[in-house]
């Protein structure tokens, strides 16, 4: 497998499935417009098909040694814009995995919704700039990816027209997204006009050999692509239309904001600073131009903090979720800020094997309120007592969600919780190691919640579910499935995060 090889335009093969699928989701509905008719299933399969092509090639690609040292080392494609390496493949198959679970739930959810093709191809093309963010090796193609990420969820959050709360939550999240979005130009603008580059190896040249750099210049550059990168991941404080925009659209692009985006966030937050800014955060034993490493550890322990105590304080399950994916960036923020100890890819990886498996615990999660939103079940935790009396199997997947995303031993998430608090305690970070553990208890008590409702309450009233949609149970079901099944099989997997993490340390 070491010696495996492949064209350099192959190694995009991935996002090429993504954007061809994209297309193809057009061609369907040119030939049958009409909603409601069998063109729809159709548009479900292509979606999930093309899906599942990129996870399954670019975990193929992982395994087999692609981009990576042990391989063909990384690939760099268009003069050093993209780059295939074995963190841009362990990112797209989060994307595709999670992008695959959406497209299947939404078969069932969208029942007699009009613009399903519309809906499909916004999904597939958010999920192709996902794919290009993972690979982005210049600040221009850093920008242009994440713009093609993001126009298509600003519609998607909005997609119920006749909702008012989806409206209202596009329409935030559309109006944060440009700020945001001007931001993080204008720090690439001050970024290029201290360095003279774009591309990130070149940036880290001119660092590092360039003693005339304008530091003011530089600094705000870096601060001002921070603030952008934390908009992106829902990381405080540009996490307020997260909660709006999370509970106001459909439930399944909820599930694929809040893990699927949020990943392509990280992954371009990771290799933007890794690769061109080590010598400003002082990671190679020089002093700091810009403690970037100081900003971030105080954005992760006051995002994980703000986002925990938010969540325990909702009544709303869908919110209260989207304040916990708040808190989880928070967790994952840890990678780039406890890079002060000995092995730098440890904790790194950690959070790239957090990112993994939340991809699939906080996926199924928002899956089942979909679930529950199909039933017409209400959405408060009230409305959820005596809910495992008629959905046993669903009820049950559910608590694999939440115990996993509190960290108990039910679920992979216990053990990325774990390395990431030994990747902290290794760098002597010990006011994160701190606020990990403080912020995993208290995110016990608000999933707790839930689980007590669906098991232990009694329900307030009769209702009838009405019916079990195959395709929503059966995404609810495999997330599950998958989300226990990496408890044992992390140390399987754990090993390409490391050693793509430690790649981007030299």
């Amino acid at each position: 497998m070491a010696g495996f090889q492949v064209a350099d335009w192959v190694t995009l093969a991935p996002a090429i499935a993504l954007g061809v699928t994209a297309m193809l989701l057009f061609v369907v509905d040119s030939i049958e417009p009409q909603p409601g008719t069998s063109s729809n299933a159709v548009l479900a399969a292509v979606s999930t098909v093309g899906a599942l092509a990129a996870f399954l090639v670019a975990g193929y690609f992982l395994v087999a040694g692609v981009g990576q040292p042990r391989g063909t080392g990384a690939v760099d494609l268009y003069g050093g814009a993209l780059v295939v390496d074995g963190m841009s493949l362990f990112f797209v198959v989060i994307v595709g995995s999670v992008t695959a679970l959406v497209t299947l739930a939404s078969y069932d959810y969208l029942e007699g919704q009009e613009y399903q093709a519309e809906y499909y191809g916004l999904v597939v093309m958010a999920a192709t700039g996902m794919s290009l963010m993972a690979s982005a090796n210049s600040l221009a193609t850093v920008f242009v990816s994440l713009e093609l990420a993001s126009l298509p969820s600003f519609a998607l959050v909005a997609f119920l027209k006749n909702n008012r709360g989806s409206v209202e939550g596009g329409l935030k999240y559309f109006l944060v997204g440009a700020l945001s979005s001007s931001v993080l130009a204008y720090g690439i603008s001050l970024v290029y006009a201290a360095t003279g580059s774009l591309q990130l190896e070149a940036v880290a040249e001119a660092l590092a050999t360039g003693s005339a750099i304008p530091a003011g210049v530089l600094g705000v550059g870096v601060i001002m692509m921070l603030l952008g990168f934390a908009y992106k991941t829902a990381s405080v404080p540009f996490h307020f239309w997260a909660p709006e925009a999370y509970e106001g659209a459909p439930a399944p692009v909820s599930a694929f904001l809040s893990s699927a985006s949020k990943a392509a966030g990280f992954v371009v937050a990771f290799r933007v600073f890794l690769t061109a800014f080590p010598e400003v955060g002082g990671l190679t034993g020089a002093a700091p131009m810009v403690d970037w490493v100081t900003a971030v550890t105080v954005l992760a322990v006051v995002t994980m903090t703000v986002g925990n105590f938010a969540a325990a304080t909702q009544e709303k399950v869908k919110r209260m979720l989207a304040y916990s994916s708040v808190g989880h960036a928070g967790y994952v923020l840890i990678g780039l800020a406890a890079l002060s100890g000995p092995d730098q890819g440890l904790v790194l990886g950690a959070s790239m094997m957090h990112l993994l498996v939340y991809g699939f615990m906080n996926t199924g999660a928002f899956l089942f309120l979909a679930l529950t939103e199909y039933w017409g079940v209400g959405r408060t935790f009230q409305d959820f007592n005596g809910l495992s009396k008629q959905a046993p199997l669903a009820c049950a997947a559910m608590t694999i969600f939440l115990f996993s995303l509190a960290g108990l031993p039910v679920g992979g998430g216990f053990i990325s919780k774990l390395y990431l608090l030994l990747g902290t305690v290794n760098a002597g970070a010990w006011l994160l190691a701190a606020s990990l553990i403080v912020n995993s208890a208290l995110s016990l008590f608000y999933y707790s919640r839930v689980v007590k409702a669906m098991w232990i309450e009694d329900p307030e009233g009769d209702f009838d579910l009405g019916g079990y949609p195959s395709s929503l149970y059966a995404a609810v079901v495999i997330a599950a499935f998958v989300t226990f099944a990496l408890l044992p099989a992390f140390g399987l997997l754990s090993p390409s995060a490391f050693d793509a993490a430690s790649v981007l340390f030299g």
